[in-house]
């Protein structure tokens, strides 16, 4: 619901509309009673555009849209979407249970233009907590078209829900080069933008052993010419190894699992999420089975493709060969050995990592409880810890890996979270959500038997005849 007066406070400000705080919106939307404003500094929705790949698809089932999984009758389905755009039929025949990004992207910028609460082209710059109004203070920059600065605004808010996203990762080595002009080393993230570069580069070194990673290998080695590959591809993980997608380790992307995960000390769920990193940082069987197809058509005349693929290898340092080329120094994690590696161009498929949030809350650090490796402490309902004094809420989405484990990023767990927030949001079973969603449980609850009773002597029926 938009405030009647534009100077009204909202009931809930978020910052960043990625597709979790367009989640939110969505389900937020049809509540009537609450006012809500989302603002990004982008000038329209976009996911990933440089790695929206022809044949790329979403990890995740079209079940997992923005809002089916709390709210399958809401307006805002990726089957709505269809219906909308007339293709209910075609997709219905297609038989696609995993979309493609592209399609997905689609989808969600269609959601985005329908929105009125979303407010792109809005550089947030400050939150501060008024105490003498107890309500927040969100002062923002208009932006032009061409992302300058036109004006300046502010906008208050009970409560805040930060959706700020995740930034592409540069390994130290590499940070040098990546930020020199006319020097090929991308992230993956700009890959589609510089993809011609690259193809036409004498050798490309592709650095990551995750999905992007294998996604832009196979792209590049169906566009080289056999024989003339010159390829490499390189990662610090112990193999090309498959992401676990069988149907019970899929049951860690549940809420049951999100629940047990929390409730554990947070030593142990430092140890657990790097351990669990095959769960979402693995390459699905589809790809890699491409990626062996590709290689293993390009003996058929004889030969082997001019292609490297070597796990258990990190860059230890980088540096420039004359105006163009690279030199990586190399070295196996296992064997201890070295080596350096030339190549025209490099694609650092290395992955994100959260945007830091500690200049946007500066201004409330004095009140923000953090935990032993002073990351921000964040409670089941997505909460940031605030001192009492602060009676407002700040939630977050997408940075709670550390207190809620692997499904912080999951697009799955996307629209029960936002049900989560709204529900404590407005106090009341907004979004009606399942008790129990795994067969697996997770832990043991000492206060619920787990030793099925002592099995009793079976008694015997006498036949009838009493024999």
């Amino acid at each position: 619901m938009t405030p009647t007066s534009p100077d009204a406070p909202r009931d809930l400000v978020g910052i960043g509309i990625g597709p979790f705080n367009l989640s939110l919106a969505a389900l937020a939307h049809p509540l009537t009673a609450l006012s809500t404003a989302f603002y990004d500094q982008r000038p329209h929705f976009t996911w990933h555009p440089g790695l929206l790949l022809d044949d790329a698809t979403v990890q995740v089932p079209f079940l997992a849209d923005l809002v089916t999984l709390a709210d399958p009758t809401s307006p805002w389905t990726f089957l709505n979407h269809l219906r909308a755009r007339e293709r209910l039929y075609p997709f219905y025949f297609a038989e696609h249970f995993h979309i493609r990004r592209t399609e997905y992207d689609a989808y969600c910028r269609w959601v985005a233009d329908r929105l009125p609460a979303l407010h792109f082209g809005h550089h947030v710059d400050t939150v501060r907590w008024n105490p003498g109004r107890a309500l927040f203070e969100v002062g923002f920059t208009r932006l032009d078209a061409d992302g300058r600065a036109e004006s300046s605004g502010r906008v208050r808010a009970r409560h805040l829900v930060l959706g700020v996203g995740t930034q592409p990762w540069v390994p130290e080595p590499l940070r040098p080069l990546a930020d020199a002009p006319g020097i090929p080393v991308i992230h993956s993230d700009d890959y589609l933008t510089h993809r011609d570069t690259l193809l036409a580069a004498g050798h490309v070194t592709v650095v990551g052993t995750g999905q992007s990673g294998a996604e832009i290998f196979l792209d590049l080695l169906r566009r080289r010419p056999a024989g003339r590959e010159r390829l490499h591809w390189l990662g610090r993980t112990e193999a090309f190894a498959p992401m676990e997608y069988s149907k019970l380790g899929l049951e860690h992307f549940t809420p049951d699992h999100t629940r047990y995960f929390h409730a554990l000390p947070e030593a142990v769920r430092d140890r657990l999420v790097p351990a669990q990193w095959q769960l979402h940082k693995g390459i699905d069987a589809a790809t890699i089975a491409a990626i062996h197809d590709e290689l293993y058509r390009r003996t058929l005349h004889g030969g082997w493709p001019d292609t490297v693929l070597t796990p258990a290898v990190r860059i230890r340092t980088a540096g420039r060969l004359g105006p163009a080329r690279i030199e990586l120094h190399l070295e196996h994690t296992r064997q201890q050995t070295r080596t350096r590696l030339t190549t025209d161009a490099v694609v650092l498929a290395t992955g994100h990592r959260g945007r830091p949030l500690d200049h946007l809350l500066a201004p409330l650090d004095a009140h923000l409880r953090r935990d032993r490796a002073g990351r921000p402490r964040i409670d089941a309902h997505y909460r940031l810890d605030l001192d009492p004094s602060v009676t407002g809420t700040v939630y977050v989405q997408n940075a709670e890996l550390h207190t809620h484990g692997v499904g912080a990023p999951d697009l799955g767990l996307a629209a029960w979270r936002s049900a989560v927030i709204l529900n404590h949001l407005t106090g009341e079973q907004t979004y009606p959500l399942p008790e129990r969603t795994a067969f697996t449980t997770f832990g043991l609850h000492p206060r619920t038997p787990q030793v099925p009773p002592a099995r009793q002597a079976t008694r015997l029926t006498p036949l009838a005849d009493g024999t």
